[in-house]
């Protein structure tokens, strides 16, 4: 089953996010449905720098491709405001799709783009916005590349434009919708009871976001067939980091961390190790007779 297929089912997937190989092979791992390639994350992690547009395309459709030659799990990908306009849509959902991206996510605000949950955005006029949606949808070359469409209306023009802009999009082709940031559990049960009959629909949980934090069975409880937690995982690891370095800056030592840690070997078994040189020793050498 394909992943538009699944979100069509009467039950929730979780897609936490990543931003390389090993979160994306633990992610994986742990069992979920799809991973989400957070352009947020990617910022944090590559560049060390708030989620504001400095990002490229290139650098995007590079850990796509990266991802993908590791895991082999549906991989939802944010792609911004598809980084220009309608040609540059198109362009970027070519290379993502080429790249291994399952589904591509576009947003409706103008550049400098802002994380969904920062202040002070801007967004595009919505008729703009849904023709980059119908040109995302002309340019996917399989019908199974999925593309959702997010709004930032809330923010911007208020709840009730959030949702006509989301309509919209739907007319435009969009496969799944995102309002983002709705700011109470009423507003995110307004989300799915006023669209939830349109298309299947995505919600975002941030830790100290906009929108009140909830779990992923009471968001499908409520109607949401996506739920993402894009850069958990991000908050998760700069928490860790930071205790570790002011550990060893203080001691001198990891001693004091080793029960926070993987040892050498055990790391190298979580990433393969032993299985990759493995199958390196079985092509040191062709045997031509076995070959026959």
């Amino acid at each position: 089953m394909n992943l538009r297929e699944r979100l069509l089912q009467n039950q929730v997937v979780v897609a936490p996010g990543v931003y390389d190989p090993m979160t994306a092979s633990l992610a994986a791992e742990a069992g979920f449905e799809a991973l989400y390639l957070s352009g947020a994350a990617i910022a944090y992690t590559r560049l060390g720098r708030p989620d504001i547009g400095l990002v490229s395309m290139s650098e995007v459709a590079d850990t796509i491709a990266l991802v993908r030659d590791r895991v082999p799990t549906p991989l939802v990908v944010d792609a911004d405001n598809g980084y220009g306009n309608a040609l540059n849509v198109q362009r970027t959902v070519r290379i993502f799709e080429r790249a291994g991206a399952t589904a591509i996510q576009l947003e409706d605000q103008s550049y400098p783009k802002r994380c969904g949950h920062l202040q002070d955005k801007s967004i595009i006029p919505a008729a703009e916005m849904a023709g980059k949606i119908k040109a995302a949808v002309d340019a996917r070359v399989s019908e199974e590349t999925v593309i959702v469409a997010r709004t930032d209306a809330v923010a911007v023009e208020g709840f009730e434009a959030a949702i006509e802009r989301a309509r919209l999009y739907a007319e435009a082709g969009a496969d799944v919708l995102f309002v983002e940031a709705p700011k109470t559990r009423e507003q995110l049960a307004a989300v799915t009871s006023s669209l939830g009959a349109v298309r299947p629909l995505l919600a975002n949980m941030v830790e100290g976001g906009e929108t009140p934090l909830s779990s992923a069975q009471d968001l499908g409880d409520l109607g949401f067939r996506l739920v993402i937690f894009p850069g958990g995982i991000v908050r998760a690891l700069a928490r860790t980091a930071q205790d570790y370095y002011r550990s060893l800056r203080a001691h001198g030592t990891n001693e004091p961390f080793r029960d926070r840690m993987f040892d050498f070997t055990a790391l190298n078994q979580l990433i393969g190790t032993p299985e990759m040189l493995a199958l390196g020793e079985h092509y040191e050498s062709f045997d031509q007779e076995a070959a026959q």
